[in-house]
């Protein structure tokens, strides 16, 4: 397959802006969906069935789908949602993983296939603009448990758990999607709490969500751990990670600064295997464009796009993605 396509397969892209219909028969990697793309079912499962005639290889279809703060499919339930994580936790294991089953099961009966949750980040600061209940705990060995459940719940339910957001965003003082945070506790520091759930799920986990974090502990430089090479190579060969590593969306100013096309050099180069742009707009094709064009005469992007497309059609063939 040529490298533009393989370059193709490490995107999710959203439906704003329309350019997903013909990335799809480009071999776009896959569609994530947000509130305005879910009006009632039967619109939801055509637009799902949409993507899947237009693609030449069968899409990731995804979504963010916590519960709670974090849920998409509002204009289903009648504003009903589920219990955030936190509250979900609170309620005992067996409703936390009730709940989730649910969740899978729904999500599952429209089509999708990858959830980005669980959120393990340890919510160490009762100031933290993002996270709040969208963690299970401020104590990481709660949200250990948790999300040995809730990944435990999406597999048995054919959905792809994807635990967010790696190294961890819960001591953040700001909101990656207006700014870019920082972190400023050592690795030791790191360790002992935020990063703690991401090492007891790495050897099993499929999918990794890389934060848009400035973690001084891995970058001097105001570099987001998205496109740390520092930060994923410490994911790799620290926590052992084998599965895919997918950044959070690229059009928060938390990286949006450092240009589309730039971003996803970057990105490729550090490591990152997936990329997320919440719309399909121009500029967001012409950029995925631009790198293709480089990628053939550059070895190192054509490398890692070769190890990145092994990597995400591993995945798809585990989970019966053709």
């Amino acid at each position: 397959m040529d490298i533009r396509k393989k370059l193709y397969q490490m995107f999710i892209l959203g439906t704003p802006g329309g350019g997903y219909k013909e990335a799809l028969k480009n071999n776009l990697g896959g569609i994530i969906f947000f509130t305005p793309d879910i009006q009632n079912a039967e619109q939801f499962k055509n637009l799902i069935y949409e993507c899947k005639a237009l693609a030449e290889t069968q899409p990731f279809l995804s979504i963010d789908q916590e519960g709670g703060r974090v849920e998409r499919t509002e204009n289903l339930h009648n504003g009903k949602k589920y219990l955030s994580p936190k509250y979900a936790f609170e309620k005992g294991l067996d409703f936390l993983e009730k709940q989730t089953c649910q969740i899978a099961k729904e999500l599952k009966s429209y089509g999708i296939n990858l959830n980005f949750a669980p959120c393990i980040d340890v919510n160490t600061n009762p100031n933290n603009p993002i996270i709040g209940e969208r963690a299970f705990s401020s104590n990481p060995d709660d949200v250990i448990k948790a999300e040995k459940i809730v990944s435990a719940a999406y597999r048995k339910n054919e959905i792809i758990p994807c635990v967010k957001h790696f190294p961890g965003h819960g001591d953040a003082n700001a909101d990656s999607h207006l700014t870019l945070p920082e972190i400023h506790l050592t690795l030791d520091e790191m360790e002992k709490t935020h990063i703690k759930p991401f090492k007891a799920c790495a050897k099993e986990i499929e999918m990794i969500m890389a934060a848009h974090l400035h973690c001084t502990c891995f970058e001097k430089e105001k570099i987001p751990t998205s496109l740390s090479k520092n930060a994923l190579d410490y994911l790799r060969q620290k926590l052992g990670f084998k599965g895919v590593i997918i950044s959070d969306d690229m059009v928060m100013n938390g990286v949006a600064k450092f240009g589309i096309a730039e971003a996803i050099e970057m990105g490729i180069l550090a490591g990152l295997n997936m990329f997320i742009y919440r719309n399909s707009n121009p500029e967001t094709i012409n950029a995925i464009e631009l790198v293709a064009e480089k990628a053939y005469n550059n070895k190192g992007l054509s490398e890692n796009i070769e190890k990145s497309f092994e990597k995400i059609m591993n995945l798809k063939t585990a989970y019966s993605i053709f």
